[in-house]
């Protein structure tokens, strides 16, 4: 007999949900197809935002600090991840860009969890490492206005990509604005 009222059994369950394992099973053959096009797309926005003048973190830029180690460690196939940072420099022009790809291009969606099939992008800062002070994120290289990125796999990134030149095509109109 097993105690299911306290410890990891109580909180994880003897089995899983029979239609989560379900559910599971259904996109696990595809999964290696879903990461490779997640990493492929991440590489190419990070190449073409760095070519907009934008600030790119992303180890599969040749200019990372840690881009020959990992390119050491990395499955070619996979590339280095469908995650990226922009750094906006500032809260408020991070928020500024966020809001626009959501609500003006419609890019992807502002979110605290990164795992989704579509775009998702959050403010560290001020969200899931909002907790840390201004030292510890200054030591973890987490500006205020540092966006983190993953680029999702829905539509083309032709579309994709236009939805985010559109968007930082307006951010710069409302930055000629403020500036009048």
């Amino acid at each position: 007999m097993m105690d299911m009222h306290q410890g990891s059994l109580m909180l994880l369950g003897p089995t899983m949900n029979p239609k989560v394992a379900f559910e599971l099973s259904e996109r696990i053959p595809h999964l290696g197809l879903r990461m490779k096009e997640h990493s492929r797309r991440a590489a190419e926005f990070a190449g073409r935002m760095k070519k907009l003048g934008l600030k790119v973190i992303y180890p599969g830029l040749d200019d990372h600090p840690d881009h020959d180690l990992l390119k050491s460690l990395a499955n070619k196939d996979y590339g280095y991840g469908g995650l990226l940072c922009v750094d906006m420099e500032t809260e408020e022009k991070a928020y500024r860009l966020m809001n626009l790809l959501q609500n003006y291009s419609q890019f992807g969606l502002m979110a605290v969890s990164l795992g989704y099939y579509e775009t998702l992008m959050s403010c560290s800062g001020s969200s899931t490492s909002s907790e840390m002070n201004e030292e510890e994120k200054e030591m973890a290289g987490i500006s205020p206005g540092l966006i983190r990125m993953s680029i999702g796999y829905s539509g083309s990134l032709e579309q994709k990509w236009n939805q985010f030149e559109k968007a930082v095509a307006r951010l710069h109109e409302q930055n000629s604005y403020q500036k009048i």
